[in-house]
């Protein structure tokens, strides 16, 4: 017998969700379904794809090789799939979606939705990391990254721009007084990020220049972390307007040296290694965030 369609589904949800239990709660079946898969698939290929204890599971050389070509399989698959429903002109297929956990919550997550009305066929896997990651690695077909590209084989559409604000909550500025220059910020708490060091340099002119490098006295790795300790009155940081907006209408945070904001925004570019036209569903979230993020338009 011959491999079928959905056994190669199921050892690739095994494989990327790094186990049996995992990859069941993700489709909807048993362990014990999943696993009897696996059994199924690896007797009808007369070879062992993954050796499986109580505690791990390690792909053999062979089940390297099946998770590879299945996956390219997988993916002409849906491809095909989605040709055929270009045709429809109705979007649908799995869309799996990666950007930076600040900007997934505030500016992604609000709009799901109002995305899933519109497409309900679109089966969209959204999945948030502060690094940049690899789409092939990852199996991405859209990441969403913010600030300057670097160069890369990747293409990009440009999504807009986000201004940069110094914030602390009012909490912070009445215990330590608000800095009405530069400088000033000698005397506070700043906060920053503990990875790439353009990130500290805030949008701020001085004598030198419209770029102040900081040293955190309190760093982190995601910026949403930065905007819960500026909430909590632990300092000032320099956080992004998607993420903050709503914080600075409340007054849950208020701007710190505006007269002094160089005007410095953030790019927003989405990136993906399709060279052709692009699947229907990606060009109908590209669209659909683009519009969404018109407000922080350059």
């Amino acid at each position: 017998m011959k491999a079928r369609s959905d056994e190669l589904q199921i050892f690739v949800c095994v494989i990327e969700c790094g186990s049996i239990s995992a990859a069941a709660e993700q489709i909807g079946q048993t362990p014990s379904a999943v696993s009897r898969t696996l059994s199924r698939l690896e007797a009808k290929l007369d070879t062992t794809l993954i050796n499986r204890t109580t505690r791990r599971m390690d792909l053999t050389e062979e089940g390297k090789y099946f998770f590879e070509r299945a996956k390219v399989i997988l993916a002409q698959m849906d491809e095909l799939e989605e040709r055929l429903s270009s045709h429809r002109q109705t979007p649908s297929g799995r869309l799996r979606i990666n950007a930076a956990s600040p900007f997934m919550l505030h500016a992604v997550v609000p709009y799901i939705a109002e995305f899933r009305r519109l497409y309900p066929h679109i089966q969209l896997e959204l999945n948030s990391n502060d690094l940049i990651i690899d789409l092939l690695e990852q199996s991405t077909d859209i990441a969403i990254r913010i600030g300057t590209l670097a160069d890369s084989t990747l293409h990009a559409r440009a999504l807009g721009c986000s201004p940069l604000h110094i914030l602390a909550s009012p909490a912070y500025l009445e215990q330590h007084g608000t800095p009405t220059t530069v400088a000033e910020l000698a005397d506070h708490m700043l906060l920053g990020f503990t990875q790439t060091e353009t990130l500290n340099h805030w949008p701020l002119r001085h004598p030198e220049g419209d770029r102040w490098l900081i040293q955190p006295g309190l760093a982190a790795s995601s910026g949403e972390t930065l905007r819960q300790l500026a909430l909590q009155g632990q300092g000032i940081a320099c956080l992004s307007h998607f993420m903050t907006s709503e914080d600075i209408q409340t007054g849950r945070l208020q701007v710190v040296l505006e007269p002094f904001n160089s005007g410095y925004r953030q790019p927003i570019n989405a990136v993906y290694y399709r060279n052709s036209q692009l699947a229907l569903r990606i060009q109908c979230f590209l669209d659909f965030i683009q519009d969404k993020l018109a407000r922080y338009a350059c």
